[in-house]
């Protein structure tokens, strides 16, 4: 597992690099010139009928660089995610293979141990590397050397409980994304009260238009944060529960296709012994 750090680190690191770089380019091609049009849009229709109602413009809301940012955080977020879920899913489907084959009556002795092993051991690197094929292959090996069943089990099942511990360490990085987000919001929301304040003269002597426009990024930073956040948290706790399911699967395939025919006495003459 040690050498696929270094590759999962520099996906990582790709992955901000073209969120930063696609993010910012619709901005500066699509969403700011677009925001800048109904803005101006919006202040001639004012000027015209000082009673009209100004329309909510989804360029408006989303135009500010807090909400850029919280677009790029999510979209980083996202593609680690989509990582994880195409390696869940490729350990998923080794759930369907037969890589212990043992007929039914067949039993596994301690000295069988090791050709099984070898079974598992011929399989392609990115496989060894999945959950399952590292549980067998440590309670197996366990077996053979000490020939008690139970330590296999508890070698098996250990296994899963340390890779669902590597698991949920591993988001770590998305749960900080996932508190960074509503946190950039309300530096907008900070920063568009501020500039609010700021131009409270202004609004004392009439002229209201710059007070209004620094409390929409005020609410509008607010806004998406939020709702980012709460699409983020959903896809990251369906996550969570494929990778909890894999490990829950993985540790009833251990006990269904290779514990329950293990043993340690001779077999009796009507069961056939070894693979």
């Amino acid at each position: 597992m040690r050498s696929s750090r270094p590759s999962e680190f520099v996906y990582q690191l790709a992955a901000l690099l073209i969120a930063v770089i696609v993010v910012h380019s619709f901005y500066v091609t699509v969403v700011r010139p677009r925001a800048d049009e109904d803005l101006a849009l919006q202040s001639a229709r004012m000027q015209a009928d000082p009673d009209a109602t100004p329309e909510r413009s989804v360029w408006i809301i989303i135009r500010d660089f807090e909400q850029e940012a919280c677009f790029v955080l999510m979209l980083w977020a996202m593609a680690m995610m989509a990582a994880k879920v195409i390696a869940t899913n490729r350990e998923s489907r080794l759930l369907d293979s037969d890589l212990v084959p043992v007929a039914e009556g067949i039993r596994i002795l301690p000295e069988d141990a090791r050709e099984y092993t070898r079974q598992i051991q011929a399989l392609p690197t990115l496989a060894r590397r999945a959950l399952l094929p590292r549980a067998l292959e440590s309670a197996l090996q366990r077996f053979g050397a000490t020939g008690s069943i139970q330590a296999a089990s508890e070698t098996a099942h250990a296994a899963c409980e340390a890779e669902a511990e590597r698991l949920d360490s591993e988001l770590a990085m998305v749960r900080y994304i996932a508190w960074a987000i509503p946190s950039i919001g309300f530096i907008g929301t900070v920063r568009g009260i501020g500039d609010a304040l700021g131009l409270a003269h202004k609004a004392v002597a009439g002229e209201i238009s710059g007070v209004t426009r620094s409390l929409g990024v005020a609410f509008n930073s607010t806004f998406i944060a939020l709702l980012i956040s709460i699409v983020l948290m959903f896809l990251l706790h369906q996550l969570q529960l494929q990778q909890e399911r894999l490990v829950l699967d993985t540790s009833s395939y251990i006990d269904d296709r290779m514990i329950q025919h293990l043993q340690v006495a001779p077999p009796s003459t009507s069961e056939r012994v070894g693979p």
